[in-house]
C-alpha cells in the first residue's frame, strides 16, 4: 500500500509570490521509495496523496521589519505611517535598525515631499519619529506588485488555544500571498482511498516559519538628460511616453547556476534562492516598460519556461541566442545566453543575426596563427561567448508623416563578453570582432545602432576606448597582452561607428543642477558610472549602452543606484536587488533623416 515516509521544505523562509514546492518521499505498493506525485487523477492500487496548506492564525498579531524581513517590527517611522505608498517601509524591529538604515530611509522622505509638493514635515528632515510599540493588523501593512490573490474560502478546520487553521490551499505547492505575511503555514499530507474518498492513516505535516513580504525596492526614476526640466508624461499602461522616442533596457540578471551561494555568502539564502529571484527579476523588467530589453546570463531553460512566456504576457516578442557549448559542460538547458525582447505595439521584427566568437576564432587561427600556435591559441580564443543582433523596423515616427516614405529600422547588438580578466586580448579581440560584424550591417542600410551587454571591461580598457574612440593608442597597456599576436597589426583595430556611452548623457550635458546628483555616481575621469556592478568583492562598471550619435540622441536615462544605499545589505545581489549588476535604461529619439 501506499504510505508518506517523510516531508520537509526546502525554503528557508516563505516569501509571498514565491511558490513552495514540498518534498515528500513516498513508499510504493512495491516496496520502493520515490518523491513522483501520485494525484487523484491517477492513482496508484486505488490511492492518491491529498495535500492541503493552511494558515495558523493566532490572536497575537505580527508585523514584520521592513528591513529584516525576518524579523518582528517593534517600532513605526511616524512621517512613513502617515502615506500610503511608505506604509510597508515604515516598519523596523529596533531602534539600531532604524538609525542604520536612515542615511537610506530619509531618500523615501525626501521623494515623498518632493512628490507633495515640497510640503514641510519635520520628520522628513530630521532622524524621523517612531511610534511605540506595534500590535496593528497586518492589512496596514501595503505590499505592492505581488500580483492578483488566489481566492480561497475561508475554511476554518480547526480552531484551538486561540489559534485558527485556515485553509488556502489544496494543491501539492502553494505560493503565499499578503494575507499570509507574518504567519505560519502549514502543510499536510494524507494518502486517501480513490474510491472512498477517505484518508488513511495519520496525514504528515510540517510548519513554515513566519512568511514575509516580497522586499520592494524604491522604484527608480527616468531622468531627463536633454535639457527639460519636466519629466515625460506616462501612457495608459504607465510606460514614459514622448512622440517619436523609445527605450531600451540592458541587464545581466545572474544565471542560477552563477548565483553561487559561496560567492555571494552575503545574501540571504532565501533571497539567492531562484523561486524568489525569478519574481524579483520579473517584477522589476516588467516594471520598466522598456521598448527593448536585452539580458544577458538568461539560461536556455529559464528563458523557455519563464521569460519568453512571461514577458510575452506582457506584449514582448523574444529572441535568444544560447552560448556555444564546446567548453562549456553539464546539460545545455542551464547555459546561459543572451535574450533580445521587443513590445509588438512599438516594433516589428525584420532579421535576426547570430554571432559565435568560436566559429570567428577557427576563421582567424587557421588564417592568420603560425602552425604550430594553431591549437594553444585556438583553445585560448574558444570561451563560448556571443552575441544577438536584432534589426527592428520601429511602429512610430518622429514626425505625424516621414517626408522620405522610408522605413525607420533599428539595430540592436546584445552581447556578453568573456569574463576571464587576464585574457585582456580575448575581450579585445570579441569586441573587435562584432563591432566589424556591425559595420558590414551598417554599411548595406542606413540604420541606427545600439550596442548593448556587459562587456566585462572597465571605462578606459581597450575594449572600451575601441568602442568610443574607433581607434587604440598603440602604447595602451592592455595591449602587452597579445601572446599569440591575434591583434596583429594594430591598425586593424579600429571601427567607422560613432559609438557614445548613453550614460555619458548625464555628464556631458553641461551645468544643469537637476542633474547634479546624479553625476555624483559618474565617474568624471571616464564619463560612465561609478558602477554597474557590485559585489562584496568587486566594485565597477561592465555594462554599458552604446549608441550611434549620428542617428540616435539621447532623451532620458534610468537613474543609477547609490552605493551606500546597497551597502546597507552588503553588496549584490540583495532581498531588493536580484542581480549583482543593476539594470541600465535609455530613452532615445531617431534624428530627423534631414538631419543626417
Amino acid at each position: 500500500m501506499l504510505s508518506v515516509i517523510r516531508v520537509h521544505l526546502p525554503s528557508e523562509i516563505p516569501i509571498v509570490g514565491c511558490e513552495l514546492t514540498p518534498y515528500v518521499l513516498v513508499r510504493r505498493p512495491d516496496k520502493t521509495a520515490a518523491t513522483d506525485d501520485v494525484p487523484e487523477s491517477a492513482p496508484l492500487e486505488g490511492y492518491f496523496l491529498r495535500y492541503r496548506w493552511f494558515r495558523v492564525q493566532s490572536d497575537k498579531k505580527v508585523t514584520i521589519c521592513s528591513v529584516h524581513p525576518t524579523e518582528q517590527a517593534t517600532l513605526q517611522c511616524v512621517f512613513c505611517s502617515k502615506r500610503r505608498t511608505l506604509v510597508s517601509k515604515s516598519y523596523h524591529c529596533s531602534p539600531k535598525c532604524f538609525t542604520d538604515a536612515w542615511q537610506h530611509h530619509r531618500t523615501l522622505h525626501e521623494r515623498a515631499a518632493a512628490e507633495n509638493g515640497n510640503e514641510e514635515d519635520d520628520s522628513a528632515r530630521g532622524a524621523g519619529v517612531l511610534a511605540g510599540s506595534l500590535s496593528g493588523s497586518m492589512s496596514n501593512l501595503n505590499i505592492a506588485n505581488n500580483g492578483p490573490t488566489p481566492f480561497y474560502p475561508s475554511n476554518i478546520a480547526q480552531k484551538n488555544g486561540g489559534e485558527t487553521l485556515i485553509e488556502v490551499g489544496s494543491f501539492k505547492t502553494y505560493t503565499p500571498t499578503s494575507d499570509d505575511i507574518g504567519y505560519v503555514l502549514k502543510f499536510e499530507c494524507v494518502v486517501a482511498n480513490a474510491e472512498t474518498k477517505q484518508s488513511v492513516g495519520h496525514p504528515s505535516t510540517i510548519l513554515t516559519s513566519r512568511v514575509i513580504p516580497a522586499p520592494s525596492p524604491s522604484p527608480r526614476r527616468l531622468i531627463p538628460v536633454n535639457g527639460g526640466d519636466v519629466m515625460g508624461h506616462l501612457d495608459q499602461d504607465g510606460r514614459i511616453q514622448s512622440a517619436g522616442s523609445f527605450t531600451v533596457l540592458s541587464y545581466n540578471i545572474l544565471s542560477d547556476t552563477s548565483a553561487n551561494s559561496d560567492l555571494y555568502s552575503y545574501c540571504p539564502p532565501w533571497a539567492l534562492s531562484w523561486p524568489y529571484r525569478r519574481q524579483n527579476l520579473l517584477r522589476e523588467i516588467v516594471g520598466y516598460r522598456a521598448d527593448v530589453v536585452c539580458l544577458q546570463e538568461v539560461q536556455s531553460d529559464h528563458f523557455h519556461e519563464i521569460f519568453a512566456p512571461e514577458l510575452d504576457k506582457h506584449g514582448y516578442q523574444a529572441l535568444y541566442k544560447r552560448k556555444t557549448n564546446e567548453v562549456l559542460s553539464g546539460s545545455t538547458s542551464v547555459i546561459d545566453g543572451c535574450a533580445t525582447f521587443f513590445r509588438r505595439d512599438r516594433f516589428a521584427f525584420v532579421k535576426k543575426y547570430d554571432v559565435e566568437f568560436n566559429k570567428a576564432a577557427q576563421s582567424l587561427t587557421d588564417a592568420a596563427v603560425p602552425h604550430p600556435n594553431k591549437r594553444t591559441a585556438l583553445n585560448r580564443l574558444l570561451k563560448d561567448n556571443i552575441a544577438l543582433i536584432v534589426v527592428l523596423e520601429a511602429k512610430f515616427g518622429n514626425q505625424p508623416t516621414d517626408s522620405t516614405g522610408k522605413r525607420q529600422l533599428i539595430c540592436v547588438a546584445n552581447t556578453h563578453v568573456n569574463v576571464q580578466q587576464e585574457l585582456k586580448d580575448v575581450k579585445m579581440w570579441q569586441v573587435h570582432t562584432l563591432l566589424k560584424g556591425l559595420e558590414k550591417i551598417a554599411a548595406s542600410a542606413d540604420i541606427p545602432m545600439l550596442v548593448c551587454g556587459d562587456f566585462n571591461t572597465l571605462p578606459g580598457s581597450c575594449p572600451h576606448s575601441l568602442l568610443v574612440m574607433g581607434k587604440i593608442d598603440s602604447t595602451h597597456p592592455d595591449l602587452s597582452v597579445d601572446p599569440y599576436g591575434i591583434l596583429r597589426p594594430l591598425t586593424k583595430l579600429t571601427h567607422q561607428l560613432p559609438l557614445v556611452s548613453a550614460y555619458s548623457s548625464f555628464v556631458r550635458q553641461g551645468i544643469n543642477l537637476g542633474l547634479e546628483q546624479h553625476r555624483r555616481r559618474m565617474d568624471l575621469n571616464t564619463n560612465e558610472p561609478l558602477f554597474t556592478n557590485c559585489t562584496r568583492d568587486f566594485i565597477g562598471t561592465h555594462d554599458y549602452i552604446f549608441y550611434t550619435a549620428d542617428t540616435l540622441m539621447v532623451e532620458s536615462l534610468l537613474e543609477l543606484l547609490d552605493e551606500d544605499g546597497l551597502r546597507k545589505d552588503t553588496a549584490l545581489p540583495s532581498p531588493e536587488w536580484s542581480s549583482n549588476h543593476i539594470a541600465l535604461l535609455a530613452e532615445f529619439r531617431c534624428m530627423p533623416r534631414s538631419r543626417r
